[in-house]
């Protein structure tokens, strides 16, 4: 294998480029740790952005369904942790609504996007699983909350037989379409 030669400029030495490398590594390093604390500080922003988004829809949304005929008489704001063997978390869900025969999970987005409804649909297949090994039979419905609801995903969301809440004023209103029959877990 031919051996590769950089030329050098006159005049610099080794221990200049040497020295240049260990200043580049510094400031490098401290890149890295710039970029790792505004990663965690944008963590923490968008965790709050969805707390807030949680409270903004939980105090309203047992009255909404109660309309329905739900009567829930439970709402967990923070929703439920469902762990694998190994303490790892599986999923998440945002907000949980309860009564006896009855658990609605909600996925709460400022903005859904079709892979929302996917998602809430394999986390409802999770929440069904977990809910059978806890001996838990109530049914489970799923439904998906948001500020803005782009027409195209409301429409895919309805169609997987979730409930749809949107954002109307200073409530959250429940969209049941004539015909809509949600779906069960």
């Amino acid at each position: 294998m031919a051996k590769t030669t950089i030329p050098v400029p006159r005049g610099i030495t080794f221990e200049d480029v040497w020295a240049s490398l260990k200043e580049l590594a510094e400031e490098h390093k401290k890149t890295e740790r710039v970029v790792k604390q505004t990663s965690r500080q944008i963590g923490g922003l968008h965790r709050r952005f969805g707390e807030l988004a949680e409270h903004m829809v939980a105090p309203g949304i047992v009255k909404r369904f109660n309309e329905l005929g739900y009567h829930f008489h439970s709402v967990s704001p923070g929703g439920q942790r469902i762990l694998d063997e190994n303490g790892k978390v599986k999923t998440e869900v945002d907000l949980l609504l309860e009564n006896d025969d009855y658990v609605v999970a909600i996925e709460v987005k400022t903005r859904p996007v079709e892979r929302d409804v996917e998602h809430h649909t394999k986390r409802l297949e999770i929440l069904r699983e977990h809910r059978n090994k806890h001996h838990d039979s109530r049914i489970i419905l799923g439904a998906i909350a948001g500020a803005i609801f782009p027409q195209e995903v409301k429409k895919l969301t309805l169609d997987a037989g979730l409930y749809v809440l949107e954002q109307s004023g200073d409530t959250m209103k429940v969209d049941v379409p004539e015909g809509f029959v949600p779906r069960e877990w």
